[in-house]
């Protein structure tokens, strides 16, 4: 934490950000311009994104664990049932209507639901929905509302709202606020903590409905709150900070080949990675060039190699 605060255009070691903790904590004293420059810096600037980097990347992993869980795929990722293109979609008619970040973030989420409600549903049509009836209609619901963000592409203006929408697609952590992540930290947290719990059930589920439904896991109800869960929290990521990439497929294979396969350390563990790792992407992303990176093309540049060397245990079948 106080690497990532001290990071930045402008860098500060630790003893000085101590040093701030301690002014705002009243045992120490510094220069009122020196309080105001570190409280801007530290505050109003790292902070929040240090934050909503560590809600964020722990949101988007641990439910990246649980749908390759209930879907019994490695290849799983939270975008599976097309709430990353519903929540594309929502930011970007948010964008295009209005400009203001607060209706763009509320679009994000309800599209983001709305898209997997969506995919749920179309599954629904054909009776109890199996497995690959579900990706099948989450693949539905996501090539739909890809079609609807490009049609508002197409309609934003090119010298204005365009441009917005298509940094806001690529990820950003630099609009975050205090008040945003602290709205957002209770239900992440709470869903990758619930997520966690159910982590035993999954582990009964993995060996085939069937066999989990005869050790009395209510089968049906456990993959639609797991779903629903995982759902919840993808899109208050997405909402917050647009898309960014890789984590939750990536981040729980990695995890997996660390603590083993069992869901109920691996969910935990990779919401602990993830935090870890989108931090350390968003340091990285603040200075690897003069002006700021998308955070979603720092998290592609370092996912696609972690994939590779994770692709070097398919050969004994995945982990």
């Amino acid at each position: 934490m106080l690497f990532a605060l001290g990071v930045g255009r402008y860098p500060l070691p630790p003893g000085e950000i101590l040093a701030y903790a301690g002014s705002a904590l009243g045992v120490v004293e510094l220069p009122p311009e020196r309080a105001d420059l570190l409280r801007n810096l530290i505050v109003e600037i790292r902070l929040p994104r240090v934050l909503g980097a560590a809600l964020i990347g722990a949101a988007l992993s641990a439910s990246g664990a649980a749908f390759q869980a209930v879907f019994r795929n490695p290849l799983v990722s939270p975008g599976i049932l097309g709430v990353l293109g519903g929540a594309s979609f929502g930011a970007a008619l948010g964008i295009l209507v209005s400009g203001n970040w607060f209706v763009v973030q509320f679009a994000a989420f309800g599209m983001g639901v709305a898209a997997v409600a969506t995919g749920v549903l179309i599954a629904n049509l054909y009776g109890a929905p199996s497995i690959i009836v579900l990706v099948l209609g989450g693949m539905i619901s996501g090539a739909f509302f890809n079609a609807l963000l490009s049609i508002v592409k197409y309609a934003a203006d090119p010298a204005d709202r365009l441009p917005t929408i298509v940094y806001w697609l690529m990820g950003s952590l630099g609009g975050l606020e205090l008040a945003q992540v602290a709205y957002a930290a209770a239900p992440i947290l709470a869903g990758v903590t619930l997520l966690s719990l159910f982590g035993r059930a999954l582990d009964a589920m993995t060996m085939g409905d069937d066999e989990a439904a005869s050790l009395g896991v209510p089968v049906h109800a456990l993959r639609y709150g797991v779903i629903g869960l995982a759902t919840l929290i993808s899109s208050l990521s997405v909402a917050l900070a647009g898309m960014i990439g890789w984590i939750g497929l990536v981040v729980p294979h990695i995890a997996r080949l660390m603590i083993g396969p069992l869901n109920r350390r691996l969910i935990p563990a990779s919401a602990l990675l993830g935090a870890t790792f989108l931090i350390l992407a968003d340091c990285l992303s603040r200075n690897i060039a003069y002006a700021e990176a998308p955070i979603g093309v720092v998290t592609e540049l370092l996912g696609v190699p972690a994939f590779v060397l994770v692709l070097r245990h398919a050969r004994r079948g995945w982990v």
